[in-house]
């Protein structure tokens, strides 16, 4: 079982080798949910996750050992992968890194471009697994597991040395679940400092595998995360019994949890966090009555989202603060009507991003109009103050859901 002495001698192993992360307060975010929270920085790991630690410690070990210069072997489809290729590479190690043949050409290409083999194999990340059991044994090669080993959990439990000797009177660390590698090593070096920190995991409720395994509930398992970084169908048999000793309380958030904390630190904190990064501050937004007046310690433990996600994420967060809002405005059809409404619309200060005329589907009279407006505003107030000024100037107007 992985202990304080393990941990400490991986950050030892460590130093110098990854970016020793800053762990400040965030004022704003505080006020916000009504505890005293500081943030860790693990996005700003070079392959901006935490990853880097475990794998960085695992490489260490398997350079010292005999089978060294045969290489290693891993699965993954995300930051495990870019972990283990980038210190294997700094180490001299060869690695060969399975993934599924869904993985999106982005993360293929980051992971080839740190000198790894990458072997895209099965539709599932079970079958990538399956097919690295078989490479490890065929080729005698140290197989590198995402969660469920000691050195990588030793080497995960660094981020808890840092944040205690940064902020050495935390109350709590709320840390995100996927396979249990950060949560579980963090719990052992946070616990063997200060046995009266409360220790809280955080999962997806779409992806509840650890809470099922330690509490034996039945939380149906869905197919797909917007934190897929902690999407695990499989959690680690080492993790869940630390997991099971040390955890205070294990909590789910919704996708909309997560959605709204990834935007709240870009917005708050103007830092990049994928949505399994972000489950943390997505407990606190759920459950602030948990953690009210409270010390509490969060890890944001990857900076790798897409793109295309991340704009989505933006819009969606928009028109849930009313920042950007659907608007009916039923009227006669007749010549200079769009002219007045976007003239009324101007003068209440809000801007107009799309128009679109339906006089098909509707049950409007034949001769009538709805004008279907989508609106930038600058939030739910001003949005009413804008559906009020159409409906002073005569015309029908609501907000479309």
């Amino acid at each position: 079982m992985t202990t304080l002495n393990d941990i400490q001698a991986a950050a030892r192993r460590l130093k110098g080798q990854i970016l020793e992360t800053p762990c400040v307060e965030s004022r704003t975010l505080s006020q916000i949910v009504g505890a005293q929270v500081f943030l860790k920085f693990e996005n700003l790991q070079f392959t901006a996750s935490f990853k880097e630690r475990g794998a960085c410690n695992k490489m260490v070990d398997v350079a010292a050992s005999e089978g060294g210069a045969r290489g290693v072997v891993a699965m993954s489809a995300g930051n495990h992968a870019q972990g283990v290729a980038y210190h294997a590479q700094r180490l001299g190690l060869p690695a060969t890194i399975v993934m599924p043949r869904f993985t999106p050409g982005v993360k293929i290409e980051r992971t080839r471009g740190f000198g790894a083999n990458v072997v895209l194999h099965g539709d599932t990340l079970e079958a990538a697994r399956t097919h690295a059991y078989e490479l490890a044994e065929k080729e005698n090669l140290t197989f590198v597991h995402p969660y469920d080993d000691e050195a990588i959990i030793a080497g995960q439990g660094t981020v808890a040395l840092e944040m205690m000797q940064a902020v050495p009177d935390l109350d709590c660390l709320v840390v995100s679940i996927g396979g249990g590698g950060l949560l579980a090593g963090m719990a052992v070096a946070a616990c063997a400092i200060k046995p009266e920190i409360e220790i809280v995991g955080v999962q997806t409720r779409r992806f509840p595998t650890m809470v099922n395994a330690v509490k034996g509930t039945e939380h149906p398992v869905g197919a797909s995360t917007i934190a897929e970084g902690i999407a695990v169908g499989t959690p680690g048999t080492l993790t869940r019994a630390i997991i099971a000793r040390e955890a205070d309380e294990l909590l789910l958030v919704d996708e909309g949890d997560i959605e709204q904390a990834v935007l709240m630190l870009l917005e708050i904190e103007k830092t990049l966090v994928e949505g399994a990064g972000a489950a943390g501050l997505a407990a606190l937004v759920r459950y602030p009555d948990r953690f009210r007046g409270k010390r509490v310690g969060l890890v944001l433990s990857g900076g790798n989202i897409d793109p295309l996600l991340l704009t989505a994420i933006i819009e969606r967060g928009m028109v849930r603060a009313g920042r950007l809002a659907r608007v009916k405005v039923s009227s006669r059809d007749v010549p200079g009507t769009l002219a007045r409404i976007t003239g009324i619309v101007a003068e209440a200060g809000a801007n107009i991003d799309e128009v679109h005329h339906q006089r098909a589907f509707t049950l409007l009279a034949a001769q009538n109009v709805d004008i279907e407006l989508v609106l930038q505003t600058r939030g739910r107030p001003h949005l009413a103050q804008v559906l009020q000024a159409l409906r002073a100037a005569g015309f029908e107007a609501e907000e479309l859901h």
